[in-house]
């Protein structure tokens, strides 16, 4: 697996969010924009135990530790270490001596520019904080040159930072920002410092190590179920089985002779038992016979949600985007038509849902876990317990797996309900495996209509409409604004073809009883699809090439383009291959970044699918560690064709049907082909990363089916016994 790198890096624009200062040391604060306004932060205080003072985001202290406050988490991403070189490249920080903590809940100080909260998501990390950060390196930065130069009583413009120092050029004389650090603060920061030039760039570009891999690879690294307290008790829980549906009885008979079983806590909506240990506490759930009372949901099956979602979708949506006049454009040319369906997904984190939580006498209490939404799981614990937010004290650790389902807060939630039937003691609740399976919120199943005609060989007409869950207006309801669900759009408002007419609807059904919700790209990963397949068809019947009809739509598009140009030279398009192979493409938009993949696949008479070799190139603007993007699009696309391939969540009255990795598979280490990732630079603002290769995967390598067989697979996933011939596709 290899990366390749290319064309130069230009000078980014910037904008100062600055205010900082402490005593005792030197401590640096900003502000960030939150849906057009400025968040106020509250002042920093001092900390002679030089622990992290909230809405400061640089500190360094006397004897010269320069620590750097993280505001997003870090789950595989990378983005504790991206983060650190941005601020650490502003700064002129000795990197080598940079240390790194979470950043507490605080909406205020940390909250995301794109949503408003504190949340890690939407691929928007280093999009999102980028500026901010940059400029809080910058601001800290000048007031420590102004700090030396005003002892030394010399021009500012005579002296220069770099590794964690002052130096005055003229005078050779140099002062480190740990002796600096007291003046420093009584500085102002600057209104407008002035940001590096990237050609100055000494870690921003260049591949650099993770923090987080040392301590990952000796064992130390600690997430949320490694957490530890004395006198801990051990639990693990059941919910219904039935969305919705409530315990009835439970008979703990049996369970009583688990050795190191403790107790038995029967709620209202899920049972769980406490032990000694989590086996003992597992052992004990799997002796308790349970009688469930079901609900109104016990009748709910697929084939009910997917008569709902085909009956709901044939009615008008909401238009979301309108380009020029696409009635008088279909009144003519070549017309084309097909629907895809997408199905229900699952999480399966590695890391399985767990929280830890110990009550207070005030009311309140601590956790540990690993959450992408530390603000929201405290401020949600706190309604739930009757007390202020300033009682709920959140510890967030290293998040083994989130893709969008430590988006939620419910794992907290019910781990406080347990809690509260103790005696005080600390209790860490941790979910089975068939629990977290069972238990999720599912990517949303959804049916994409599309229609096209075409004109001089080009598409001219483009109709699409999306029909499925909303889950912006459950998790995020202001943004839910005119019955549009912006996520649920994303990749088809915005798709990067010329089409001269075109209308976007958005439909939004909701599912009988299934809870959806985030899933690594949602929107993204449904239209581009959707989008991608469609064009390939077209293609095939216009007897064109895939990527030169693309090309033909893209005057508008030069980075599109780029990429699409690169990826065929990398993937050998066009050259020969052999019989039932194939090559598919997919260009997408998502997330900021410009993207082309080409995946080589060989399908056997029996429908197994070989996956050969992928490339994939990537115009992500300025790149901070091109390691990360390598790392990220491989992760990416390995899981999205893991979706692609096995990927269904099922339900039978009521219940969802999968529960392990042996009916929600996963790919294996020996199917996994060669992953090569060339990136584009460019002096554009950073594009997001984390979620493109799971959109990407499945669209090329659905079309390098359809390049080696013939057949036009519309659903996911890939159906073997349609690519084998013992049934039809479906349409």
């Amino acid at each position: 697996m290899n990366a390749t790198f290319k064309d130069s890096i230009a000078e980014p624009s910037r904008r100062a969010f600055i205010k900082g200062g402490v005593a005792g040391g030197f401590l640096l604060a900003f502000h960030v924009p939150v849906f057009g306004g400025i968040n106020e932060p509250n002042q920093p205080a001092d900390d002679t135990n030089g622990k992290f003072a909230p809405n400061a985001f640089i500190r360094i202290d006397k004897a010269g530790k320069t620590t750097l406050v993280m505001p997003q988490v870090e789950m595989g991403q990378g983005v504790y270490t991206s983060v650190a070189m941005i601020l650490a490249e502003e700064l002129d920080a000795d990197y080598s001596q940079v240390t790194l903590e979470h950043a507490p809940p605080n909406d205020k100080a940390y909250g995301n520019p794109t949503f408003g909260i504190q949340v890690t998501g939407n691929s928007n990390s280093i999009r999102a904080f980028w500026k901010p950060l940059r400029t809080a390196g910058a601001s800290a930065r000048a007031m420590l040159i102004q700090a030396a130069a005003k002892q030394w009583k010399v021009d500012p413009s005579g002296c220069a930072a770099s590794d964690g120092k002052v130096t005055h050029g003229a005078s050779n004389r140099t002062l480190s920002y740990a002796a600096l650090a007291d003046a420093a603060s009584k500085e102002t920061p600057p209104k407008d410092p002035p940001l590096k030039d990237p050609k100055q760039f000494k870690l921003i570009g260049k591949p650099q190590k993770r923090f987080d891999t040392p301590s990952k690879v000796d064992g130390s690294a600690v997430y949320g179920i490694d957490a530890m307290l004395p006198g801990m008790k051990f639990a693990t829980i059941m919910a219904s089985p039935v969305f919705g549906g409530k315990v009835s009885k439970v008979d703990d008979t049996a369970a009583k002779q688990i050795p190191g079983m403790q107790l038995v806590i029967a709620l209202d909506d899920m049972v769980a038992v406490i032990g000694d240990h989590f086996w003992a506490a597992k052992s004990g759930l799997d002796a308790l016979k349970i009688t469930w009372d079901h609900g109104p949901n016990a009748t709910v099956s697929n084939d009910a949600i997917w008569k709902h979602l085909r009956d709901e979708s044939a009615k008008d949506g909401v238009i979301a985007k309108s380009v020029g006049d696409v009635k008088k454009a279909f009144e003519s040319g070549e017309k084309f038509h097909a629907v895809y369906e997408l199905p229900f997904l699952a999480h399966a984190t590695m890391e399985p849902m767990n929280c830890t939580v110990q009550l207070k006498p005030d009311g309140g209490c601590e956790i540990w876990l690993g959450t992408q939404v530390i603000s929201r799981v405290q401020q949600t614990v706190a309604k739930l317990l009757g007390v202020s937010d300033d009682k709920v004290i959140v510890h967030n650790h290293l998040i083994g797996g989130g893709f969008g389902r430590r988006l939620e807060p419910d794992m907290a939630l019910k781990a406080v309900r347990v809690a509260q039937r103790l005696n005080g003691e600390p209790v860490k609740v941790v979910w089975s495996r068939e629990e977290d399976m069972r238990q999720d919120v599912y990517r949303p199943v959804y049916r994409d209509e599309i229609s096209a005609t075409v004109s001089d060989g080009k598409i001219a007409g483009w109709r699409y409409k999306i029909s499925g869950s909303s889950v912006i207006a459950r998790w995020l309801p202001p943004a839910f604004q005119k019955g549009i669900d912006i996520d649920s759009i994303d990749c088809a408002v915005d798709q990067p073809y010329d089409f001269p007419n075109l209308e976007v609807q958005y439909m939004r059904v909701e599912p009988p009883a299934v809870p959806t919700g985030f899933w690594r790209g949602v929107g993204p990963n449904n239209n581009v699809f959707a989008i991608e397949c469609f064009i390939d068809e077209v293609a095939k019947k216009l007897n064109k090439d895939p990527i030169a009809f693309r090309k033909s739509m893209l005057d508008k598009g030069p980075r599109f383009k780029a990429v699409l140009d690169l990826v065929a030279q990398k993937s050998a398009w066009g050259q020969p291959l052999g019989k039932r192979v194939g090559r598919g493409v997919c260009l997408q938009p998502a997330f900021g970044s410009f993207i082309a993949t080409v995946i080589e696949a060989e399908v056997d008479e029996q429908g197994e699918v070989l996956l050969r070799k992928v490339n994939c190139a990537v115009d992500a603007g300025i790149v901070v560690n091109p390691d990360t993007v390598v790392a990220q699009l491989q992760g990416g696309i390995i899981f999205g064709l893991t979706a692609a391939l096995y990927g269904e969540v099922t339900i039978d009255g009521g219940r969802v049907q999968q529960s392990n990795f042996h009916n929600y598979r996963m790919l294996r280490i020996d199917q996994i082909p060669s992953i090569d990732v060339h990136i584009v630079h460019s002096g554009e603002a950073p594009g997001g990363i984390g979620e493109t290769g799971a959109t990407a995967g499945p669209p090329a390598l659905r079309n390098a089916i359809f390049a080696a067989t013939g057949i036009p697979l519309r659903r996911l996933p890939i159906d073997l016994d349609v690519l084998a011939g013992r049934k039809q596709p479906w349409v």
